[in-house]
């Protein structure tokens, strides 16, 4: 539970940039640390154009806690050394923001995200959208993702996807 709109404001903002940093860092168990610790935290990525035609096709779809943690051991113990490993750096605006209950916010901002594949070295842009964010507010002032849609408005990504976005 957050006290004014500026603690949401900071708390949010807190999040937005632990979860960039995380992704950014290939820190999977820090990106999961970024959800809250419910059955219902999911992870959703699609193109917008899906969402708009009511299109059940995306990228990801990890719709409960375990499928969150599924990503993590894939992406650390599974797949790595299986893929064409590539860098990536997050840039993401809050644009709006608003407290549902006193246990409960929803967010929207806007990111997009660059990559550089490990051998060439080569930047470019991988994704651009934006995320639909329902947060769950502690008593400390803390924020944790319930749920992410990161609903991206290129159709057609360079690349497979293997870290979330």
């Amino acid at each position: 539970m957050t006290d004014s709109i500026d603690g949401l404001e900071m708390a949010l903002d807190r999040l937005l940039l632990a979860d960039a940093n995380a992704l950014d860092s290939k820190d999977m168990k820090g990106w999961l640390a970024n959800y809250a610790e419910e059955n219902e935290a999911s992870y959703y990525c699609r193109a917008t154009e899906n969402t708009e035609h009511n299109l059940e096709l995306g990228f990801m779809f990890d719709d409960c806690r375990a499928r969150l943690e599924d990503r993590v051991t894939y992406v650390n113990e599974i797949w790595a050394g299986t893929f064409q490993d590539y860098r990536t750096r997050h840039f993401v605006q809050r644009v709006s923001h608003w407290q549902v209950d006193a246990s409960t916010a929803e967010a929207i901002s806007n990111f997009s995200v660059f990559m550089t594949p490990m051998d060439t070295g080569v930047t470019q842009v991988l994704a651009v959208g934006r995320y639909l964010d329902r947060l769950r507010l502690s008593d400390a002032g803390d924020a944790k993702l319930l749920s992410r849609r990161a609903e991206l408005d290129t159709s057609v990504l360079p690349r497979y996807l293997v870290y979330p976005i």
